[in-house]
């Protein structure tokens, strides 16, 4: 239940601190992105990465590059919403069809291997609440209808549970759990790599970034 239950109340986590704290400062929201891409990136190659070459050897690597060139096929549409990039459209109060069904593929696909594997719901847990600040602060921000925003959010908060219950429950998938888990691995490593290795805005080195990256790293390793 657990698997179920968390990435759900990660969720709302984000949007609720939206919505009772309304945060202006962008600094601390990126560098809450920063530990979340560096804690999900050590955790795909601490733990999920060993255990899928371990089981189906070299030929899983085609499945981890089909991940990643998904991952960049979804971005074309999610303009980036996964690594903390979504340019505000006051003008825009249109339902953004396209934003919810590359978001909620995104998701869907994460729930798959976190059955068994508390490591990886940890990461995906730290990774979700920014992600639910920006696209809460999208939606308010758009001034779409509360109805819609709810609606959304609460879409997007079960792709991931109906993710791990569709590998739990449906044999045609159990039996390709490794290669599924492989094109997870590669939307992981494209969107923690994007989060933690572009530019910063000033272009110059990030003391405080570099050390939220060492100490997600630690935890990641530690636990």
């Amino acid at each position: 239940m657990l698997y179920y239950l968390t990435p759900i109340l990660a969720v709302a986590i984000g949007a609720v601190f939206v919505l009772l704290l309304k945060p202006k400062e962008q600094h601390n929201l990126k560098l809450l992105l920063a530990f979340s891409g560096a804690f999900l990136l050590s955790v795909t190659v601490f733990d999920l990465l060993p255990k899928v070459f371990e089981e189906k050897g070299s030929n899983i690597g085609l499945f981890i590059m089909i991940g990643i060139l998904l991952q960049i096929f979804l971005e074309f549409f999610s303009k980036g919403a996964e690594h903390g990039h979504l340019h505000l459209n006051k003008a825009n109060t249109l339902f953004p069809w396209l934003l919810f069904v590359s978001l909620s593929i995104h998701a869907l696909l994460e729930g798959f291997p976190i059955h068994g594997n508390d490591n990886l719901l940890y990461g995906i847990i730290i990774h979700k609440i920014p992600i639910a600040v920006i696209l809460t602060s999208f939606f308010i921000n758009s001034e779409l209808s509360k109805w819609k925003v709810i609606i959304f959010l609460l879409i997007f908060a079960l792709m991931t549970p109906f993710g791990s219950f569709l590998s739990e429950n449906i044999e045609q998938l159990r039996n390709y759990y490794h290669e599924i888990s492989a094109v997870v691995i590669g939307i992981f490593l494209h969107v923690s790599t994007i989060i933690l290795f572009e530019s910063n805005e000033e272009h110059r080195f990030n003391l405080r970034k570099l050390m939220i990256i060492i100490l997600a790293v630690a935890i990641a390793y530690i636990i």
